[in-house]
């Protein structure tokens, strides 16, 4: 199983490599990123797993005529070797001397006149212009236009657009049209005309929304553009559920601070429209693509997303919703050390077994939603492995005996 599985990773590689030649690539560079620098990403995104087999949260890899590497941190070093064993793709362990950086590789590896290619949609400014600079010496071409991987992988799961509901201001603490005003005052302290948002967790926290695009975080795939006088959220429509209760209250409240709804695919062409602005816009949390399709008659003022810093001063009501929000953790937390002692050595129980009762422990307190992260429940040395979580495949047995992380 193990031998197919890499055979078929090499095989994706040789076809990668078919249309790279096709279309004068020289590497092509494949991040673990959506088009909003989210830290997890939805399926949909899911490129560099579905080219290497690697499944970690963190990793890029780069793809050239005859080499195949994947950079990830220490906290994945066991887990890459496993998974990219047997396949052609090298590990380039980040952080240990001995391997090159990125950047190292592909100023190495690029020819003079060569071409890097990757999608830019999902390739931070920062990394992108970084290596455009970088590979100037070497007059090497930028191609960031095409999804190598996305036209290879067939099954390619949809794109999420789960229903994205409004969240009530007695948790908020602060009205849409407040914060937008509060925002509008910070564009003019930074005399820009128009800003730009492209980071999830900004635009949920701006106009007081929610959704479930990516496991355990309540966001949905989502830009906006705000000027002094208007704001536009683009969305994918069908996300916002019109004929149901939920969907009439997005519409209600988004009516009331005076949003107009554009479709998500809408963004970069408008981007792309505007002439002779002033941008707010933070660059390293914008795509490659995002600031690429900046007019030059524009001017980008590079600072901090101003929702960023208003979104960390936590008001009274978000506060006081903390402090309610651990008691009932706590509870939750202590009903399971109290069920773990008890009836730990009494019957079969595994990590999973641990995992599924403490979340469920946790859905008994009102108004719960999901976990924020995957549950660690890792027994004896399990609960030494960065990152560890257990699976149907992976999953150890409980006994009366050792230590056990959650």
């Amino acid at each position: 199983m193990k031998e197919e599985i890499m055979n078929q990773t090499n095989i994706k590689i040789g076809q990668l490599r078919d249309r790279m030649k096709e279309l004068g690539i020289d590497a092509y560079l494949v991040p673990t990123a959506d088009f909003h620098e989210s830290e997890y990403v939805g399926e949909f995104f899911k490129c560099r797993h579905f080219l290497t087999g690697f499944n970690g949260t963190a990793g890029t890899a780069v793809i050239t005529m005859d080499k195949a590497g994947l950079w990830t941190d220490g906290r994945y070093f066991v887990q890459a070797e496993e998974q990219l064993s047997g396949s052609e793709i090298k590990l380039y362990r980040m952080g240990e001397p001995e391997f090159p950086t990125l950047d190292e590789f592909l100023e190495e590896e690029l020819p003079v006149d060569g071409c890097l290619g990757f999608d830019g949609r999902v390739v931070n400014s920062e990394l992108g212009y970084g290596l455009q600079n970088l590979l100037q010496e070497k007059n090497v071409t930028i191609n960031c236009s095409k999804d190598l991987v996305g036209e290879l992988w067939t099954s390619r799961p949809a794109m999420s657009c789960e229903p994205i509901w409004s969240l009530d201001v007695k948790y908020a603490g602060k009205s849409t049209v407040e914060k937008l005003s509060d925002l509008r005052d910070a564009m003019k302290k930074n005399k820009a005309q128009i800003h730009l948002m492209t980071t999830l967790d900004e635009i949920a926290w701006l106009f007081n929304l929610r959704g479930n695009d990516i496991v355990n975080n309540p966001v949905f795939l989502s830009y906006a553009l705000i000027t002094q006088d208007e704001a536009y959220l683009y969305v994918q429509k069908e996300a916002i559920k019109e004929d149901t209760k939920m969907g009439k209250e997005v519409c209600a409240a988004l009516a009331e601070a005076k949003v107009q709804v554009k479709e998500y695919v809408e963004f970069l062409q408008d981007v792309a429209a505007l002439k002779n602005e002033k941008i707010l816009l933070e660059r390293k949390k914008a795509s490659f693509a995002v600031c690429e399709s900046i007019d030059a008659s524009c001017r980008i003022i590079d600072e901090m997303n101003p929702s960023a810093t208003m979104k960390a001063v936590k008001n009274a009501t978000e506060i006081e919703n903390m402090r309610k929000a651990h008691l009932k953790d706590g509870i939750a937390v202590t009903k399971f050390m109290y069920w773990l002692k008890h009836t730990i050595g009494t019957c079969d129980m595994t990590e999973m077994t641990a995992a599924h009762k403490i979340e469920e422990l946790r859905a008994e307190q009102g108004n719960y939603i999901e976990p924020s992260f995957v549950t660690i429940a890792a027994y004896k040395e399990n609960a030494a492995m960065c990152h560890y979580h257990p699976s149907d495949e992976v999953c150890k047995k409980l006994k009366p005996e050792g230590l056990l992380l959650v």
